[in-house]
């Protein structure tokens, strides 16, 4: 079996949510505002322009460490995507489409853990992370949908 296999994951979430594409856009384009409204984004610090380093927890014991580095912002196609390093080494892409009266924007990652705790765990962890990932998505989602509701 090939135990660096079970560090790597692929995930894919969906988010319906009540606004317009341009508004969905601009709010995950804001990557330092994320911690305003995603409770398990617990900071951002931007380094320059196009990177910064982000720091996420969700409700397992432990924070994740990355540094976020631009590689594709087309507003017009709708996509935001960034390659990670730290401790997750990967990339992260946000594609953003009109559904209905509102948006979908659907999250694809493909990551190589590199944090050691969890790699090694990485074989009885794996379903635990998983689930982490899951909560922590659904937290986003519900964080962004309240977030673009007019005051």
């Amino acid at each position: 079996m090939d135990l660096s296999a079970l560090s790597r994951y692929r995930f894919r979430s969906v988010w319906d949510l009540p606004a317009p594409p341009a508004a969905v856009y601009a709010a995950l384009e804001r990557a330092e505002e994320y911690p305003l409204w995603w409770p398990q984004v617990r900071s951002v610090t931007p380094l320059d322009e196009t990177s910064g380093v982000a720091v996420f927890r969700s409700f397992l014991p432990y924070a994740l460490t990355v540094t976020a580095r631009e590689q594709r912002r087309d507003p017009a196609g709708g996509v935001l995507e960034i390659a990670m390093s730290g401790d997750l080494d990967g990339w992260a892409r946000w594609t953003v489409t009109a559904r209905g009266g509102g948006t979908r924007a659907v999250y694809d990652q493909q990551v190589e853990v590199r944090k050691a705790l969890m790699r090694r765990f990485a074989l009885l962890g794996r379903p635990v992370f998983v689930a982490n990932h899951a909560w922590m998505m659904r937290g986003g989602r519900r964080g962004l949908s309240a977030h673009l509701q007019p005051v």
